[in-house]
C-alpha cells in the first residue's frame, strides 16, 4: 500500500526559469533550522563560559568590534572563539566521515573510531610527534591522511579477502581488530618515547579542543569548502549504492569510483580532523544515525542535516567537558565516548535482533 504525500510536506525552490528545481522535505528543513538555532545557543554559552567571567554586554560589544579590554579581546578572539568554530567543523568532518563510511559499506555500524582510519591517522601524527620531533607540525595533515588511508585499505582488504564483496560485520569487526592493533602501536610509542613529548601527545590524544588557534580555523574550513561539495556532487551515486551495488550497475552508476571517491572523502575528513584536535570516538556513528531520525530526506539534505548534528555534538561535548567539573577540563573525546559506547551498543543489539527475524 503506497503512502500518499501531500504538496504541504515540501517546499520547492525554482530557479534559471525552472531549469533547476528542487522540492525539499519541510520537517527535514525545520529540523535544519533547529540545529542550526541550537548550534548558535551553544555557541552563546560557551563564549561565556570559562573560569575568566565576560558579561554578555561586553561580549557582544567585542564581537562587534569595540574593545572593551585587551584581556576580554584576548579571551573572546583568541581562545573561545577559535575553540567553538574548530569544535564545530571537526564534529560536522568526523559526521560526514562516519556518513559515508557507512553509505559505502552498507552498515549503520561503520565510524572512523571503529575501523582504524581515526586510529591511522592517530599513529601517524603520534610518530610524527615522538619519534620525529623536529618535523613541521604543519606535515601533520598529510601524514595523518597517509596513516589513516593505509588502515582503511587495510581493513577493506582483509574483510574482502578478496572478492568483490564482503560481510558487512565481518568489515566491522576486522576494522576493531586492526583500530586495536594499531592503538597497541601508539601506547607503545607513548610509553617509550620521551616523557615531554608523550605528555603533549597524550593530551592530543584525548581528543581535546583547548589548543585551537585561527590557523586550526583555516585549515579546516578549506577542507570542509573543498570535500563538502565533492561529496554532495556525488549524492546520486550515493542513492544508488544504497540499493546494493548490483543494482546501482544496471543502473548505470559509476560504482567502482563512487566507492573510491566515498572512502577517499571519508579518510580525508577524518584524518584532517584528528590532525586537529585528535581523535574523536562515535561522532561519525551517532551523527548519521540522529540526521536519518530526524527527518527523511534525499541524500544531500540528509548529509547537511548530518553535519549540522555532528556541529552540535561535539560543540556540546567541548562544552559539557569545561563546564561540568570546572575548573578541571575534560576533553571533548572523553565526552563522545561516553555518550557514543551506549549508542554502538543499541544499534549493535538492534542490528542483531533484526538479523534473528
Amino acid at each position: 500500500m503506497s503512502r500518499s504525500h501531500s504538496p504541504r510536506q515540501y517546499w520547492v525552490w525554482r530557479a534559471f526559469d525552472e531549469q533547476l528545481a528542487l522540492r525539499l522535505p519541510r520537517r527535514a528543513l525545520f529540523c535544519l533550522a533547529g540545529l542550526f538555532l541550537l548550534l548558535a545557543t551553544i555557541f552563546a554559552i560557551s563564549v561565556l563560559t570559562g573560569s575568566y567571567g565576560v558579561p554578555w554586554g561586553d561580549v557582544f560589544a567585542t564581537l562587534t568590534g569595540a574593545t572593551v579590554t585587551t584581556a576580554i579581546d584576548n579571551v573572546v578572539w583568541e581562545f573561545r572563539l577559535p575553540r567553538m568554530l574548530v569544535a564545530a567543523m571537526v564534529g560536522a568532518m568526523m559526521a560526514l566521515s562516519g556518513a559515508a563510511l557507512q553509505n559505502v559499506t552498507r552498515n549503520g555500524l561503520a565510524d572512523p573510531s571503529l575501523v582504524g582510519v581515526s586510529q591511522g591517522a592517530a599513529l601517524a601524527v603520534v610518530s610524527l610527534v615522538i619519534a620525529f620531533p623536529e618535523v613541521s607540525p604543519s606535515l601533520r595533515p598529510i601524514s595523518a591522511f597517509a596513516g589513516a588511508m593505509a588502515a582503511a585499505i587495510l581493513v577493506q582488504f582483509l574483510s574482502t579477502g578478496g572478492r568483490r564483496h564482503g560481510s558487512s560485520i565481518r568489515f566491522i569487526l576486522l576494522g576493531i581488530g586492526v583500530a586495536a592493533f594499531i592503538s597497541s602501536i601508539t601506547t607503545a610509542l607513548l610509553t617509550y618515547g620521551d616523557i615531554q613529548r608523550a605528555s603533549a601527545a597524550l593530551t592530543w590524544m584525548a581528543g581535546s579542543i583547548n589548543a585551537a588557534s585561527w590557523s586550526d580555523v583555516w585549515l579546516l574550513a578549506g577542507a570542509l569548502l573543498v570535500l563538502l561539495p565533492v561529496l554532495l556532487g556525488i549524492s546520486r551515486q550515493i542513492a544508488a549504492l544504497q540499493m546494493g551495488e548490483d543494482l546501482a550497475v544496471g543502473l548505470g552508476a559509476p560504482v567502482r569510483f563512487a566507492r573510491y571517491a566515498l572512502i577517499t572523502l571519508a579518510v580525508a575528513m577524518a584524518a584532517i580532523a584528528t590532525a586537529v584536535v585528535g581523535p574523536l570516538a562515535f561522532v561519525g556513528l551517532i551523527a548519521p544515525h540522529a540526521a536519518r531520525r530526524l527527518a527523511h530526506a534525499g541524500i544531500g539534505l540528509t548529509l547537511i542535516i548530518t553535519a549540522m548534528t555532528g556541529a552540535v555534538l561535539v560543540s556540546g561535548a567541548d562544552l559539557l567537558g569545561r563546564a561540568l567539573f570546572a575548573p578541571l577540563q575534560i576533553p571533548a573525546g572523553i565526552v563522545t565516548a561516553v555518550i557514543g559506547v551506549p549508542t554502538f551498543v543499541y544499534l549493535l543489539w538492534g542490528q542483531a535482533a533484526h538479523g534473528r527475524r
